[in-house]
């Protein structure tokens, strides 16, 4: 795609004022013309509604993001192609189950079996694995050794992404621990890795959550791994989203732990959406305000 990255907003006319928070910003105009982006999630939370709606803002695009719960997965992807929409965000537990309902895949999700966005191009149907770009770039950007052994909990989509991305990184001693054999185990060899079913007597030195544990609702206080093992890694990773600071999140910062956090997953992953659907790549500056606007209170 080329780069179409915006500059930073300045004070003329045809662009948005200093204060660039929505609430001193006139309120766009829905019309007939104005393109609708969703996302599908089990959960829904605001932060993605948030995020694309402060960017459309942000950079006068004529877009609205909604998020929803779909009653049937089916019929809501027909209704993406349908209506149309330009675009979807898609999570768990859909990541997988969406792809026989579209058209074709990208190389970020056709390697891993597992879409987190599907671009609608005039009815034709395209799924992407942005998770995958985010958890790539968090592994350079944070310089984690490629030399440390890890264990990734997990072999749902995301999982998929992250042992994807570690592999592509360059790490070769890892285990995907995943009470599902028989999804687990095939994970773990498709790159080389080993499996376990539990995580005991592991001791890694990077430990990546890719399970719901520690997610707001019903596991929201759990902890996704046991207080010694947690003290024994050297960087933890936890890719969920919502909150930011699991349980985990707070154990290993605590124990003054290098510590990776689902909220710099989902900005990462979310700018990429944005790009896709509107043609439009936002700064790393734009990309921080939204993302902090996306969870502020």
């Amino acid at each position: 795609m080329p780069d179409k990255r915006v500059p930073e907003p300045s004070t003329s006319e045809d662009t948005a004022s200093e204060d660039t928070t929505p609430d001193n910003r006139a309120a766009r105009t829905l019309n007939k013309d104005t393109q609708l982006c969703i996302s599908l999630a089990a959960r829904p939370s605001n932060i993605g509604t948030r995020f694309h709606n402060y960017l459309y803002g942000l950079l006068d695009l004529d877009y609205v993001y909604k998020a929803f719960a779909p009653t049937d997965l089916a019929q809501a992807i027909a209704g993406i192609r349908g209506l149309p929409i330009r675009g979807a965000a898609v999570s768990m537990p859909y990541k997988e189950a969406c792809i026989p309902l579209i058209d074709g895949l990208d190389p970020s999700a056709a390697a891993i079996d597992s879409v987190n966005t599907i671009v609608n191009d005039a009815g034709v149907l395209t799924g992407y694995n942005t998770d995958y770009q985010a958890v790539a770039t968090l592994l350079h950007e944070y310089e984690v050794d490629r030399a440390d052994d890890f264990v990734v909990l997990g072999s749902g989509g995301m999982a998929k992404a992250v042992v994807a991305a570690l592999r592509a990184a360059g790490f070769r001693t890892g285990t995907v621990v995943a009470r599902n054999e028989s999804t687990g185990r095939p994970l773990a060899e498709q790159y080389g890795f080993e499996w376990a079913p539990k995580l005991y007597p592991l001791r890694p030195s990077l430990l990546v959550n890719a399970t719901p544990i520690g997610m707001a609702g019903d596991q929201a206080g759990e902890l996704a791994a046991p207080h010694e093992v947690i003290g024994t890694t050297d960087t933890v990773f936890d890719v969920v989203a919502f909150p930011a600071e699991t349980p985990l999140v707070k154990q290993a910062r605590e124990l003054r732990k290098e510590v990776i956090t689902g909220a710099e997953v989902i900005a990462l992953q979310a700018a990429a959406q944005f790009e896709l659907y509107t043609g439009v790549r936002p700064t790393a500056e734009q990309v921080r305000q939204a993302s902090e606007f996306s969870r502020a209170t």
